[in-house]
């Protein structure tokens, strides 16, 4: 069942079949839950053989992802997607892109680090969390939403952001041109 948006922009409460999913502001409370949804992504990740987007590695043993994961709650829009009372998923929303994607000439938001937790897959909590973040960017009277991702793996992640309504512009390499990415955009 793909979950609809039904409440408010403070909080989104949707259906995932029979659980609730919710969807609330992040604070600095919050930043344990983003890591161990980081780490939950990884480790599904990882099950999956799919290792070169994030590695093998729990992200929270990374001293520069938690750095981001701090200044993007300090900086920007988080924002965390719980089912049954549970953190399932996150987004952080901010003004515009990491410093390795070139800024555009018109006020943007720009999503970070979306993820869900592995035990989570397949309850739309990804779509739910991209359909709260097109809504707070329409909210915030801007009219484009973009997002990078890697490009790995046959285009598998490319793919779901086009199938939540986003469209391909450029693509780059990070990580000494072994990580190769799309940056994807939607206009509202």
């Amino acid at each position: 069942m793909e979950p609809t948006e039904t409440t408010g922009t403070a909080g989104a409460t949707e259906t995932t079949g029979a659980a609730a999913l919710t969807i609330r502001p992040g604070g600095p409370a919050d930043i344990p839950h983003f890591l161990r949804i980081l780490d939950g992504a990884v480790e599904g990740l990882v099950a999956r053989g799919r290792t070169k987007q994030w590695g093998t590695e729990p992200l929270s043993r990374n001293p520069k992802v938690v750095e981001a994961i701090e200044k993007y709650v300090a900086d920007g829009s988080p924002w965390i997607a719980e089912v049954g009372g549970e953190p399932a998923g996150m987004l952080m929303l901010t003004d515009g892109p990491g410093s390795y994607i070139p800024p555009v000439d018109e006020p943007e938001q720009y999503v970070h680090y979306l993820a869900t937790d592995h035990r989570f897959a397949g309850l739309g909590v990804g779509s739910a969390l991209l359909t709260h973040a097109a809504a707070e960017t329409r909210r915030r009277g801007i009219h484009l939403l973009r997002v990078d991702c890697y490009a790995g793996n046959e285009g598998a992640l490319v793919a779901y952001y086009e199938s939540n309504g986003f469209v391909r512009t450029e693509t780059f390499t990070e990580k000494d041109g072994t990580w190769p990415g799309q940056i994807l955009e939607m206009r509202l």
